[in-house]
């Protein structure tokens, strides 16, 4: 990894969750009580805090990743995987006991149902969040983190990443009320358009009730939000005013991950100089790119692709 300069904070850290998935697919899933033949099974790095991450360094961003692993024996996937991204591991804690487990279901349509056992996860400390920004702050503009973490932690992350003056991006999942104070040290904030509704209480719909939520947001203290929409894009939020950035439609294969690989491109192209629109445009592109193949991590698509992806489609790549 290039040695940044003194001067460069084009950096991005995740705090986060990491997860070994354990992935079935089938042509349905199961109803209550009943056992199906399934069609394929997958064992892979996943967890929303490491996607972001795989998703952050593939976009070509330096990225630095907060989390902790357990020394069992899904340790090393979980640790080959960031580093095969290009992740800074500096500040991956490695504790007794067992890695967080992601039991993923999916069907042919794409859909999925998932269930997170956090584990390892659990031991993520104030102290080790503090360490790890304090020595980061210098050469990092960028902190995402999600909801996977303890609860009681979130309110410290965003808060010392604001002090490091890192611009704050929350990704709210899986969705969760949280206190007011939280809010106001959030710089942006990336629901779908379930979540924008379990926490707003607004129903999300359309771009018209997405810009209603987003309003909500912004009112708690939010800089601005962006709510993604699956099929109908983007709506962007700011106290000017409110757009909708066009989704790119593809053949969905698997919707896992998806969003992780929104958030860690957001994050990246911020990271590097972008404006919110330009940011999201490539945030979109990334996310449907992920869409088109099976798995968590393995789908998370890698910059030289987005940029294939963009010209296909008539555009003119983002600059960083």
């Amino acid at each position: 990894m290039t040695p940044a300069h003194p001067e460069d904070r084009t950096g991005v850290v995740i705090v986060g969750s990491v997860t070994a998935d354990v992935t079935t697919f089938s042509g349905r899933l199961p109803a209550r009580g009943e056992t199906i033949l399934g069609d394929e099974f997958t064992l892979m790095l996943g967890g929303k805090g490491a996607n972001q991450a795989v998703a952050a360094g593939r976009s070509g961003a330096r990225t630095s990743f907060v989390g902790c692993v357990g020394d069992d024996l899904f340790h090393d996937l979980v640790v080959d995987g960031l580093t095969a991204a290009g992740v800074d591991l500096t500040h991956l804690r490695t504790v007794p006991g067992p890695t967080g487990i992601a039991h993923i279901r999916v069907d042919s349509s794409a859909q999925n149902d998932i269930v997170m056992v956090p584990l390892a996860n659990a031991a993520l400390s104030a102290g080790q969040i503090d360490e790890a920004l304090a020595a980061l702050a210098p050469t990092t503009s960028v902190l995402l983190t999600q909801l996977e973490t303890p609860s009681a932690l979130t309110a410290h992350i965003t808060a010392r990443g604001r002090e490091h003056g890192m611009m704050v991006i929350l990704d709210p999942a899986p969705a969760a009320e949280l206190d007011a104070e939280i809010w106001r040290s959030i710089d942006i904030v990336t629901p779908n358009e379930t979540e924008a509704t379990l926490i707003s209480g607004i129903e999300v719909t359309d771009a018209a009730s997405a810009e209603r939520a987003g309003r909500w947001f912004l009112a708690q203290g939010v800089g601005a939000a962006v709510i993604t929409l699956a099929g109908q894009g983007s709506c962007v939020v700011t106290a000017e005013g409110a757009s909708v950035i066009p989704p790119f439609p593809v053949e969905a294969v698997d919707t896992t991950a998806a969003g992780d690989a929104y958030a860690g491109y957001l994050g990246a192209a911020l990271a590097n100089g972008s404006n919110l629109a330009d940011a999201v445009r490539l945030a979109t592109a990334a996310g449907a790119l992920t869409v088109t193949k099976q798995g968590a991590s393995p789908s998370l698509p890698h910059r030289a692709e987005v940029d294939a992806f963009l010209t296909e489609r008539s555009a003119v790549p983002v600059a960083d």
